[in-house]
């Protein structure tokens, strides 16, 4: 949740007329549900969100690409990021269900990727004080998709890279070993 009571710009008076300007850097993340887990992208990144509708199913692909939307007329690949990531996510979908579009570029061009969540949260303010590294051990995902975590209201979110999540060439690799293994 976006806290209006909280500046992000504060100015102190010190020894009588002088001021100091502290400035702390807040970046926006937008918290959703993928399974039992919390997680975090950085805002800006996010182009939009959508109700999960009827994606069309395309044959021969890695079980984490559940196929294609119509995006006022573009064609958008949407991505199971509970299956991306590998985490127990909830296999159907629910009313609460979202696709979340990330604008990404690819080879210099600017695509579109969907992103399919159980449930979108709020949208937080944290700081970098708040985010801690991601520890070596116990992580269920692997630690390359992780930013780090975020402590919001005493609990911890993982902010993801989405970078590394939905680095093309590493999705086209495993698409075709994902192939070779069905063939």
């Amino acid at each position: 949740m976006v806290d209006e009571g909280v500046p992000s710009r504060v100015v102190l008076p010190q020894d009588g007329d002088d001021v100091v300007d502290v400035t702390r850097e807040l970046d926006k993340y937008l918290t959703f549900r993928v399974g039992e887990s919390n997680f975090g992208i950085d805002l800006l990144r996010i182009k939009e969100i959508i109700e999960y509708a009827s994606v069309c199913d395309i044959p021969m692909v890695p079980s984490h690409i559940r196929g294609v939307i119509n995006l006022r007329g573009n064609v958008v690949p949407v991505i199971d990021l509970a299956q991306r990531i590998g985490v127990e996510g909830d296999a159907t979908e629910s009313k609460r269900s979202c696709i979340i579009i990330i604008d990404v570029l690819v080879q210099d061009e600017s695509m579109d990727i969907g992103l399919v969540v159980d449930a979108v949260n709020k949208v937080y303010e944290i700081g970098e004080e708040d985010v801690e590294h991601a520890p070596a051990f116990g992580a269920n995902i692997p630690t390359e998709f992780i930013k780090g975590m975020g402590r919001i209201e005493r609990k911890f979110v993982v902010l993801l890279e989405l970078a590394k999540v939905l680095d093309i060439d590493e999705i086209s690799i495993q698409e075709y070993s994902d192939l070779a293994e069905h063939s």
